[in-house]
């Protein structure tokens, strides 16, 4: 892949948020390790797009809203299986917020996804039912955007499944993988990596993308 940024590329930030920090409530391992990652990619960007995890506090993913469950227990839902997971970003609480290190203040547009109660949402474009989505794929088409480079948390659930939605929606699009951590659930991470090369999403480093940006 030619990683040389132009006008036609975005630079996704997905749930860079202190829930998924060392700590929070859904710790991602070394989360905090994109932050500084990200603020160097997103000054090579003109187009930065921002994702939040916004969920209500009867969300259907948590376990506490289900009686006799732990966390990382699956279940089975409407909409198909279902991981549960701890409470987290639960909306305008501290956890849900974007980590204060984050410095992206040319992002234009923020999406929160997980906003309805009765359904799950790692992608940035499609929520977990398949059909409801986040309007983002419009948005990115009518600003005349062609390759979208996915950067955040977590690299095997929202990073994977919005850049596979992507490729899906027609954009061409990339992982940067050291601007991303894993929770690697149960081998979560290989199987992803599996599904983005077969679906012909770029796999590359931050450095492939600075380079020559000055």
């Amino acid at each position: 892949m030619n990683t040389t940024i132009g006008p036609d590329d975005c630079l996704l930030v997905i749930d860079v948020q202190n829930d998924f920090m060392p700590g929070g409530a859904l710790a991602v391992p070394n989360g905090d390790e994109v932050v500084p990652v990200i603020n160097r990619l997103a000054r090579a960007f003109g187009h930065v797009v921002v994702t939040q995890d916004w969920h209500p506090a009867a969300h259907v993913s948590f376990a506490a809203n289900h009686a006799g469950t732990q966390p990382f227990q699956m279940l089975t839902l409407p909409y198909g299986e279902q991981v549960l997971w701890p409470v987290h970003c639960v909306q305008d609480t501290p956890g849900a917020a974007l980590h204060a290190g984050l410095h992206v203040p040319h992002a234009r547009l923020v999406i929160r996804k997980g906003h309805h109660a009765d359904v799950d949402s790692y992608s940035a474009f499609l929520e977990a039912d398949r059909a409801t989505r986040t309007g983002l794929a419009g948005y990115l088409r009518e600003h005349g955007v062609k390759r979208v480079f996915c950067a955040g948390l977590a690299t095997d659930y929202c990073v994977a499944w919005s850049a596979l939605d992507a490729r899906a929606a027609g954009f061409e699009a990339a992982v940067i993988e050291d601007a991303c951590r894993a929770i690697d659930l149960q081998g979560s991470l290989a199987r992803a990596w599996q599904d983005l090369g077969a679906a012909g999403v770029a796999r590359v480093m931050s450095t492939d993308v600075l380079k020559g940006q000055g």
